[in-house]
């Protein structure tokens, strides 16, 4: 999932066509590219550095672009630009530090340029730089158009095996219009592909070894790319550890579980609070937005744009409002804006990071304006990306007789957000299997340590995964045990913070199995 690293408002408001578009489905799309990697290709570039372009960029953040093949294993079938955007180290730079916010679908040039006070302190030896994925932002992005409504409504909880076929038409549907609106980017998406452009961008900023932080999603994308380069891995930093081997439909229960968790921890927070839009018991409380999930999806209420704000909207504005304590106060008056008022705006925010623009008209090949990307470019990312990478198809006769009992699954995992996560695993259904490459080969790694910064509350990427894809990556795996709550522990966790920033600048490594408490506990 998308980290939140930042507090700051969002660069703007714009009405979202369906935050839970993150449950879109990638059924019947191109097929991924399944072959095993070979190495990276980079034309000699250098990048080209200049002053940012768009609404609130900060003056001191640099951009430019990085040209990567379309198809790596075949470099003739044409090029993507990669956008790419800077801090420059503050005295003497020893090179630059890659990172990658999550998602996946994140953009990481208008993250960066919201969050960069966050990593102020590596720029005593870095340039830090963000990149916006092939896909995703800038680069290339994918779109499904209109797709979400069709999708969600699919999984609205009808029964039976006539039921179930509608839902297989209906992911049809939206998987078609996935491919009509995303262009030849989407058959080459994925972390495999997005690794070897990470080694592209490496060789155009000059540096010899990827120094990396990846967040949530990201922390798959580098370990993904030190199986492929482990001898180009520099210092590497994972947070909020992603699985590298359970299937989708174990990762949904698991989230839709965890956003629970983090929802219930939330509204005992909130009631403590006179304020607080669901009063002052967190059991009605809990039943209270179980309500306001049921009543916008029977009767969505209008935005400022002319989209309807639904029930699965609002859900997939809690989920990236609980990724940390930081933002619950702005959650809460988002909450009590909504439902005293009916003022969606706050809600939109969250849901779409902020940064959600009016829908692109035809699909691009090189870099797109900022204003130009895509309403559901994230969720559509998403969806593209985790198809890719998972190697499970699952027939229609599957679908059909699993169904039923995939919603009550996933409604035991979570009232709120189960309908919302289970369109994830329906997402693929339909489409040409995945790459098997990262649950079979990222594993034993044979590189240089790595730091895997694991949370113990953390609601989007269980602590159990750090523990597994540590002792999956085998002996250059290093964690530290975050004990605290929120997703990952950078942004949140002075403890975390100050540990990380000693290995990438300084090389200084913990113990492994060492621990950090909660900033709470410090007070």
């Amino acid at each position: 999932m998308l980290v939140k690293l930042s507090t700051r408002p969002p660069l703007r408001r714009c009405a979202v066509a369906g935050a839970a578009g993150l449950a879109l489905l990638g059924a019947g799309l191109p097929a991924a590219d399944g072959h095993r990697p070979g190495p990276a290709r980079s034309p000699g570039q250098k990048v080209t550095w200049s002053a940012c372009k768009g609404q609130d960029m900060p003056k001191d953040l640099q951009c430019g672009k990085v040209t990567v093949p379309l198809d790596h294993a075949d470099p003739g079938k044409g090029t993507l630009d990669l956008a790419v955007a800077r801090y420059r180290a503050t005295g003497t730079s020893r090179g630059s530090v890659l990172l990658n916010f999550g998602g996946p679908g994140g953009q990481g040039v208008g993250q960066l340029a919201m969050a960069g006070k966050d990593f102020m302190g590596l720029t005593n030896g870095y340039d830090v730089v963000g990149f916006d994925p092939r896909g995703v932002g800038r680069s290339s992005p994918v779109s499904c158009g209109n797709a979400s409504e069709g999708a969600l409504n699919a999984v609205d909880g009808s029964a039976g095996v006539a039921g179930a076929q509608e839902v297989l038409r209906k992911l049809r549907d939206a998987a078609a219009e996935c491919t009509e609106h995303s262009g030849p980017v989407l058959p080459h998406i994925g972390t495999v592909n997005a690794a070897r452009d990470m080694d592209v961008i490496r060789a155009a900023l000059g540096d010899d070894k990827l120094n990396y932080l990846g967040f949530s999603y990201g922390s798959r994308l580098g370990a993904v790319y030190a199986a492929q380069f482990p001898d180009k891995v520099g210092r590497m930093v994972l947070d909020g550890v992603d699985t590298l081997t359970e299937p989708l439909s174990e990762q949904g229960v698991a989230g839709a579980r965890g956003q629970q968790t983090a929802l219930d921890n939330f509204l005992t927070w909130c009631t403590q609070d006179i304020a607080c839009p669901f009063g002052q018991n967190p059991r009605e409380a809990g039943e209270h937005v179980v309500r306001v999930v049921e009543s916008l999806d029977r009767d969505p209420v209008p935005t400022d744009f002319g989209e309807a704000f639904s029930g699965q909207d609002f859900a997939g504005a809690l989920a990236q409002g609980l990724y940390s304590r930081k933002l619950w106060p702005s959650l809460q008056r988002a909450i009590a804006q909504l439902l005293e008022d009916g003022d969606t705006r706050g809600l939109e925010a969250f849901a779409s990071g902020g940064v959600v623009l009016p829908p692109l008209r035809a699909p691009h090949h090189g870099l797109v304006d900022p204003e130009d990307v895509p309403l559901d470019n994230l969720p559509a990312a998403l969806m593209a990306v985790n198809c890719a990478d998972d190697p499970d198809r699952p027939a229609a006769a599957q679908v059909t007789r699993d169904l039923g009992r995939l919603r009550a699954r996933y409604q035991q995992a979570s009232p709120v957000f189960g309908r919302y996560r289970l369109t994830q695993v329906l997402m693929c259904y339909g489409r040409p299997k995945g790459t098997d490459f990262i649950r079979e080969e990222v594993k034993d790694l044979d590189t240089p340590r790595i730091l895997l910064v694991g949370t113990r509350g953390d609601p989007a990427t269980p602590y159990r995964w750090t523990v597994e894809t540590a002792e999956r990556l085998g002996s250059s795996a290093v964690v530290l045990d975050n004990r605290a709550e929120g997703h990952t522990g950078y942004g949140s966790s002075k403890c975390v913070h100050r540990t990380v920033d000693a290995f990438l600048l300084y090389g200084t490594l913990p113990p492994d199995g060492s621990s950090c408490g909660s900033d709470h506990d410090t007070e």
